[in-house]
C-alpha cells in the first residue's frame, strides 16, 4: 500500500510538474488565437499573396510568425483564406508550420529546455525547411484538387448569377441597394429621421457585445479543447516516467534510428499543442537523444491525431496519407542531419 501511494506521489508530481510550466503559455496562445480569429480580416491577406511559388512558401512562414495560432483553430481558419482565394498550396504549407514558426513557441521552447538556444533555433530550422520541400514538391506534383468538396471562393458572389464577372456582379448589387435605398426614402417619414441615429448607437453597442461573446465563446472552447490534450499528455507522460524503467527508455532513447521514429509515433499519439509539447519533449531530455526530442516537437505539431482528422474534413484522405508520409520523411531525415552537425 505505501508503495503505491509513493508511486501516486511521484505521478502526480510528475504531471503537475509538467501542466504548471506550460499552463501560462497555453493560455498567451489561446489569447493571441482568440485576438487572430476576430480581428484579423481575411480579404486582406488574400491581397497580400504572393503568386510566385517560392513567394508563397515563404508568405505561409511568415503568416505563421506573425498569427500564433494553434493547430486547434488552424483548419477553420484556413478554410476561410482559401474561400477568399488563398491557394491551396500555401494553406497546406501554413497548416503545417503555423503552429511552430511563431514567438510564443520559440520562447516556450526556450524556457523548457532551460535557456538552450540550440534547440529553440534547431526547431524553427527544421520547421522552416520541412516547409520549403513540402511546399516546391505540392508546387511541382499536385495535379487537381485535393479538396474533397469545392470551396466556392467569394461565396455568394458568383453562386447566383453563374456567367457574370464580380464587377457585374457588384456593380448590380450596388445598383439593386441605391434602387431599394431610393425606394425606402420616398416612403419614409420625416418625424422618423430623429430617431434614426439612436437606434444606429444601440445596433453598434449590440454588434459591440455580440463579438464579445463570440471572442469569449471562442476563446473558452479553444482553450478546454487545449488543456485537455495537455493534461493527457502530461498524465502519460508522467506514468511513462514513473513505470518504465530508465534503462528500457535509454535504451530506446539512443538509438540513432530508432529513437527519432519512436518519439515521432509519441508525438502523434499525444497531440499536444505547440506552445506546450517542449516541457514534455525536455522532460524526457536525460532519456532521449536531442535529435529525437526535436523530431517530436516539428512532427506533432504538424502531424498529429487531432490535426489528421480536421485535414481530413476538407482534404482527400489519400492526399492526407501522402502529405503525412512526405511531412514524417522530411523531419525524420532533418532531424537526424540536425542531431549529426548541430546537436551532437
Amino acid at each position: 500500500m505505501g508503495l503505491v501511494i509513493y508511486e501516486f506521489k511521484h505521478v502526480f508530481k510528475a504531471f503537475m510538474s509538467i501542466f504548471l510550466d506550460a499552463l501560462p503559455f497555453m493560455l498567451l496562445g489561446v489569447l493571441l488565437s482568440t485576438v487572430v480569429e476576430n480581428f484579423i480580416p481575411e480579404a486582406f491577406i488574400r491581397r497580400m499573396t504572393p503568386r510566385h511559388p517560392l513567394g508563397g512558401i515563404l508568405f505561409a512562414c511568415v503568416l505563421g510568425i506573425m498569427f500564433p495560432l494553434c493547430e486547434c483553430g488552424m483548419i477553420p481558419f484556413v478554410r476561410r483564406l482559401m474561400r477568399k482565394g488563398m491557394p491551396v498550396y500555401i494553406a497546406v504549407i501554413f497548416i503545417l508550420v503555423g503552429p511552430i514558426l511563431n514567438p510564443i513557441v520559440f520562447a516556450s521552447t526556450f524556457m523548457a529546455f532551460r535557456g538552450e538556444t540550440s534547440m529553440a533555433y534547431s526547431r524553427m530550422g527544421l520547421t522552416f525547411g520541412v516547409a520549403l520541400i513540402v511546399g516546391l514538391l505540392l508546387t511541382r506534383f499536385l495535379k487537381g484538387s485535393p479538396l474533397r468538396h469545392p470551396i466556392e471562393i467569394q461565396a455568394n458572389t458568383l453562386h447566383h448569377h453563374g456567367g457574370s464577372s464580380p464587377g457585374h456582379h457588384a456593380d448590380h448589387i450596388h445598383a439593386h441597394d441605391h434602387d431599394h435605398d431610393n425606394h425606402q426614402g420616398h416612403n419614409h417619414n420625416h418625424h422618423d429621421h430623429g430617431h434614426h441615429h439612436d437606434h444606429h448607437q444601440g445596433h453598434n453597442h449590440s454588434h459591440d457585445g455580440g463579438r464579445m461573446m463570440v471572442m469569449l465563446s471562442h476563446g473558452t472552447t479553444e482553450l478546454f479543447e487545449m488543456s485537455k490534450y495537455l493534461m493527457l499528455g502530461a498524465f502519460l507522460t508522467a506514468l511513462i516516467q514513473t513505470f518504465v524503467a530508465q534503462d528500457s527508455l535509454s535504451a530506446i532513447g539512443q538509438g540513432p534510428f530508432i529513437s527519432h521514429v519512436f518519439m515521432m509515433g509519441f508525438a502523434y499519439l499525444l497531440s499536444l499543442c505547440s506552445t506546450t509539447d517542449a516541457f514534455v519533449a525536455a522532460s524526457f531530455a536525460n532519456s532521449f537523444s536531442p535529435g529525437s526530442l526535436l523530431a517530436f516537437l516539428v512532427f506533432g505539431p504538424m502531424i498529429d491525431v487531432k490535426s489528421t482528422l480536421m485535414m481530413l474534413s476538407i482534404f482527400k484522405a489519400r492526399f492526407v496519407l501522402t502529405l503525412s508520409i512526405v511531412v514524417a520523411v522530411t523531419v525524420l531525415a532533418g532531424s537526424l542531419l540536425i542531431m549529426h552537425f548541430f546537436l551532437a
